[in-house]
């Protein structure tokens, strides 16, 4: 696990499995590693990409104002497979937000992933499959689309989730 994180610190992006489904996942901090998993999974370039957190105080770093109302919203739902859509206006962020102006975060429900996470800072983490085509179950999928254009692969073996829900909160 080492290995996966000093990887993720500087630049790097992998396979691994979430707690929904495999993932490819880099910085959300670096814009050059997004910019390379939008290439690497031929994404939509309008399509902001799902931002894992280790915690509800990680989105300050993302300018994202949490009340006590949404805290408390958050923590019924969070740690779990729900990504929550909240407004993120900061320019510095458009790389990630696209012009929505808003990003979604999940805030992964397995211990290891957020211990992960707390190393590596918060991680984009699409679905590990090229746009358009069905996730990879297996690492030997991941291969199959990714091959060694990505850094590292951490095999869990058969990995059937599904994507997370997606929850936007207005207000």
């Amino acid at each position: 696990m080492q290995g996966a994180i000093s990887i993720l610190k500087n630049g790097g992006v992998g396979i691994l499995p979430t707690d929904t489904i495999y993932g490819v996942v880099g910085s959300a901090l670096l814009k050059k590693t997004v910019e390379r998993i939008y290439k690497l999974r031929k994404r939509d370039s309008k399509k902001p990409m799902i931002i894992l957190i280790s915690s509800i105080n990680e989105l300050k770093i993302f300018g994202v104002n949490v009340d006590t109302r949404k805290r408390a919203l958050l923590k019924k739902l969070w740690p779990g497979p729900i990504s929550v859509i909240l407004p993120c206006r900061e320019k510095q962020f458009a790389y990630l937000h696209r012009g929505t102006e808003a990003l979604a975060f999940r805030l992964p429900k397995p211990t290891w992933l957020r211990r992960l996470l707390k190393h590596t800072g918060p991680l984009v983490a699409p679905s590990a499959n090229i746009a358009g085509q069905k996730s990879a179950s297996i690492i030997k999928e991941a291969r199959r689309y990714f091959g060694s254009s990505v850094d590292f692969y951490i095999d869990v073996g058969l990995k059937r989730g599904t994507p997370s829900t997606l929850l936007e909160i207005k207000r």
